[in-house]
């Protein structure tokens, strides 16, 4: 399972970076522009995502972050955020390396931010981390699809984290490890 959530690390700044390098093209009013989504726009929808990364890697690391609500904006400056995003997806990157198997396979305890107690199994926690990032970043996505700017996409979505893999592996030198993709609906 470590080897898997590295792997998830290398592809989310993979997929961070095409889509900051697509967004990278709006101007700053339509950054900035009213849109349909939990938070409404791009802009906040990215500074979400990164907030709740910070706070979470606040948590997992025991050096807590500073963000005590889920909406801050960070950066309203587009160069700013991105720079920013870059530096929190090599924080998370290093993280996930550093993290042992026996932490993983742990019970996680931390507080919200509403200062209760929590606890569940790490490995749940490390999935809703990148669940959570993939959730938002789809909704910046539609956004994006609303613009002038056409967001980058593969032939089908599930080839877009193989391509990834490919290509953070390639990056690494990292011995590839085979994915199972489903590529269409299947019955039990």
């Amino acid at each position: 399972m470590k080897a898997y959530f590295e792997r998830m690390a290398r592809y989310n700044r993979w997929a961070n970076r095409r889509f900051y390098g697509a967004v990278a093209q709006l101007e700053p009013e339509e950054f900035h522009a009213p849109r349909h989504g939990f938070f409404p726009s791009i802009a906040k929808t990215l500074n979400h995502i990164l907030v709740a990364d910070r706070i979470w890697l606040g948590r997992f690391t025991g050096q807590l972050s500073a963000h005590t609500q889920l909406n801050e904006t960070i950066h309203d400056d587009f160069a700013q955020l991105k720079a920013a995003r870059e530096a929190e997806d090599e924080r998370i990157i290093a993280f996930f390396r550093a993290l042992s198997q026996a932490r993983l396979e742990s019970v996680f305890e931390y507080k919200n931010l509403a200062g209760e107690p929590k606890s569940s199994e790490m490995l749940a926690v490390a999935a809703h981390f990148f669940n959570h990032q993939t959730h938002h970043r789809g909704q910046a996505h539609a956004m994006l699809s609303a613009t002038r700017v056409a967001p980058r996409t593969s032939a089908t979505p599930s080839i877009a984290i193989v391509t990834a893999v490919q290509s953070a592996n390639e990056s690494h030198s990292v011995s590839p490890v085979p994915i199972a993709v489903a590529s269409g609906p299947t019955t039990a």
